[in-house]
This record gives C-alpha cells, structure tokens and sequence, in this order.
C-alpha cells in the first residue's frame, strides 16, 4: 500500500519527467529523443522513468491530452463568452492564438507529434480535435445564420480559423518581436475578414 505522503512527491516527479518530456521533444523531435535524454533532463536515471511511465510514447500521449483538453476548454469558455458570434469568434481565435503562442513549446509537439501516438491514443486525441473542430464549425454556422458573416462554407472557414492558431506553435519565438497579446489581438481580426463579418 502506498504512504498518502508519497503521492506528492510521485505527483512532482511526474510532472518533473513531463517537462522534460516536452522540452527534449520540442528540441530534438520525438523520434530523436531517447528515454535517456528525457530521464538526464529531469535529473533521474533512465530506469528510474519507468517507474513513472510505461513508455516515451505515455508521456507523448499525456502531454498531447493535457494540450488538446486545454484548448477545447479554452475555445468552449470562449463561445460561451458572448451571445454575438462575432464577438465569439473574436474571443475564441484572440484566446486560441495566445495560447499557442505562450505555450508554444508544447504546442508545437501537441500538433506535429501526432504520427507517433499509438492507433488507440491516436483515436482519442482525434476525437478531442474533432470536438474542437466542432465547436468553431458550429459558431460560424451560427454566425452565418444570423446573416452575421457571409461565407459559403462554414466547415472551410472553421478549418481556416483554428489553422491560423495552430500554425502559430511553429514559428513563434519568445525573442521575436511580436508578444503573444499582439499576435492574439492581430489573428482575431484576420479570423473576422475569413468569415466575413458584417
């Protein structure tokens, strides 16, 4: 039986091999990192990451759940932010696009790592994707309703939208000259001419 003593410190070192995690994947790709690298990064040895993970591919899935069930919670809190749609829209790119761009490390390996998950952790971050899908198809649908935007087909525009957010994660620097307000704040305006907002 485990000391409820030892649950935080297993939690800590958890989250320690995470960070890691997504720091050496971020840097070196996930096929380009070994449970070695990961391990040294978070000051463990090697066999010592297995008492925590099964796998280098379970701290792939966890980081890419954790990404996705935080971006489908940040984009449903955004629509029901405002009744208008442009308003919703406004709030869900401005928000969606700061979020990559503050988190971009992360972001990075939640949207190009996917290919290495396996067919049943693939399934399950698809599933979220296609709930996040969803929700943004659904708030244009809605805008295009109410004759608030003008675009013939909302499922291209919704696609459109979130493309803008999610390719944020592969270029933007924390060096760079843009601050994650300003390329939120930019993004929003942009998402609002793709839909044709009146």
């Amino acid at each position: 039986m485990t000391d409820s003593a030892d649950r935080p410190r297993s939690d800590a070192t958890r989250a320690r091999l995470l960070d890691a995690a997504t720091a050496a994947f971020a840097e070196r790709g996930f096929h380009g990192t070994t449970t070695r690298d990961i391990a040294e990064a978070a000051g463990m040895s090697p066999a010592a990451l297995y008492v925590h993970h099964k796998s280098k591919e379970e701290l792939l899935y966890l980081i890419s759940r954790s990404g996705h069930e935080n971006t489908l919670r940040i984009i449903t809190e955004a629509i029901e932010s405002a009744g208008d749609p442009a308003a919703a829209l406004r709030a869900v790119v401005r928000d969606f696009a700061a979020h990559h761009a503050q988190g971009h490390t992360g972001a990075r390996i939640v949207n190009y790592e996917l290919a290495a998950l396996t067919p049943a952790h693939h399934a399950e971050i698809r599933d979220i994707r296609h709930r996040i899908q969803h929700a943004v198809r659904e708030l244009v649908e809605r805008g295009a309703e109410a004759g608030v935007f003008d675009v013939p087909d909302p499922s291209i525009a919704a696609v459109a939208v979130l493309s803008l957010g999610i390719d944020i994660a592969r270029w933007y620097r924390d060096e760079g000259r843009w601050s994650p307000e300003d390329v939120a704040e930019h993004y929003a305006a942009i998402a609002l001419r793709i839909v044709r907002a009146h």
